[in-house]
């Protein structure tokens, strides 16, 4: 019997760093164990704002990968400032208040000029060589996963010239995923925003999402089936680690400047105030980028002393962190528009068998898992004596070499068995 072909059309494909590169690299791993040929287009000359080589040697052998040349903005803009576009093209974005004439500028020709983002310049050549490849190769079954959600734009042109069954992969929102408010879109552009958004998810077969809200979110805009596949965790080939002698919270992956969790710096302020020994053992270590907005406010509350930058690292040093340190940080932005967020990592700390500590809005979907799973406490941004008596006990069970995570039901949400979610969904 003839193998499945599935054709996945991502941006983000090792060498890319970062959590969007896993979900589908995960997949694509996954998916010839259930008969399905992996075939993926990824653009040959990428503007990644993170690389992490060590995750190539992780690329099944089994899938074919195809490659394309696209032009982006950033190469050109990179010419009046390489830090600036690295990180708007990462999705950190200045804090408003602190916006420069040169910020302000970069963010309107992102959100105005290039719609519905900086890489739909791909979107053109793009379909002249799939639209041949596809005819070529007898494939029926195509997805396209975004952000960024030009990338549909791709599957639509693909669906309407080929009639190819279509899978809308979204890994975040679209015109309510956070940043885009700060994007400075004139009425024109948001309405073409909105406009693009409602023919993709009338356009595609079938819509995939990450989240339960996200779900709800585009039931309003559509009847096309929608499935939630969430992201998840694989076994990884870690070596078990001494856990962190000092009692470490740590934060892994892109902490930005809406996340800051001033009440998380006053709790931790108050327990050195008030336990003697808390001095001695306190670090707060932060894997991956951090918005100066963050750095700055760990040194209004004097807590640089026990602060310990790290800076991006393997995905593998990254899960040796996890494994290693007291307590995780999961922090999400306070807002209505991040309730349908449901960070990555949180399945890789979920495994680390550590306790997690997560912030976000109140009615956050990822607060119903780690609940369900009893891997962590929740808390929203109102929460702070609870916060406070939570990390003061967990700091009790370290000092008794007690603490950890007793996680349940963790398998669901393993890379394998979300991939047989896929498989069963496509089929």
């Amino acid at each position: 019997m003839e193998q499945k072909k599935l054709l996945i059309i991502t941006y983000y494909f090792p060498p890319a760093g970062g959590p969007g590169v896993q979900r589908w690299l995960k997949f694509v791993k996954y998916l010839p164990d259930f008969g399905v040929q992996p075939i993926v287009y990824v653009p040959e000359n990428p503007t990644y704002p993170i690389v992490d080589e060590g995750l190539v040697s992780e690329i099944s052998d089994k899938a074919i990968v195809l490659k394309n040349k696209i032009w982006e903005p950033y190469q050109l803009a990179s010419v009046f400032s390489k830090n600036k576009t690295k990180k708007i093209s990462s999705g950190i974005f200045p804090h408003k208040k602190k916006q420069t004439f040169l910020d302000k500028t970069f963010l309107w020709v992102r959100g105005n000029l290039f719609i519905p983002d900086a890489r739909v310049f791909w979107v053109k050549p793009s379909v002249a060589y799939l639209e041949k490849y596809i005819k070529e190769n007898n494939i029926d079954t195509i997805v396209t996963s975004g952000p960024p959600h030009s990338l549909h734009l791709i599957g639509l042109e693909l669906k309407e010239k080929l009639n190819v069954k279509w899978f809308a992969d979204f890994r975040d929102p679209w015109t309510t995923i956070g940043y885009h408010k700060a994007l400075r879109l004139s009425g024109y552009a948001a309405k073409k925003h909105k406009n693009l958004e409602h023919k993709v998810l009338n356009s595609a077969d079938t819509i995939i999402v990450t989240s339960k809200t996200t779900k709800t979110e585009f039931e309003a805009i559509t009847n096309k089936p929608i499935s939630v596949i969430t992201n998840g965790y694989d076994i990884e080939k870690v070596e078990k680690q001494p856990l962190d002698e000092k009692f470490t919270l740590a934060h892994i992956g892109s902490f930005l400047s809406d996340r800051n969790p001033k009440f998380l710096w006053e709790c931790l302020v108050e327990l050195l105030q008030e336990i003697q020994d808390f001095k001695s053992h306190l670090e707060i270590k932060l894997i991956g980028a951090v918005s100066q907005e963050i750095l700055d406010s760990i040194n209004e509350f004097k807590l640089n002393d026990y602060l310990n930058l790290l800076g991006y690292v393997s995905h593998n040093e990254a899960i040796a962190h996890q494994k290693k340190s007291q307590v995780l940080l999961l922090i999400e932005i306070n807002s209505e528009d991040t309730k349908s967020i449901i960070p990555g990592k949180l399945f890789e700390y979920m495994v680390s068998n550590r306790p997690i500590i997560a912030i976000g809005p109140n009615g956050s979907d990822f607060a119903d898992i780690i609940k369900e799973t009893n891997t962590g406490v929740f808390f929203d941004y109102s929460e702070k004596a609870k916060l406070k008596s939570v990390i003061l006990d967990f700091y009790n069970q370290f000092l008794e070499g007690k603490l950890q995570a007793n996680g349940v039901g963790l398998q669901q949400y393993s890379r394998k068995n979300l991939t047989k979610q896929l498989v069963q969904l496509i089929n």
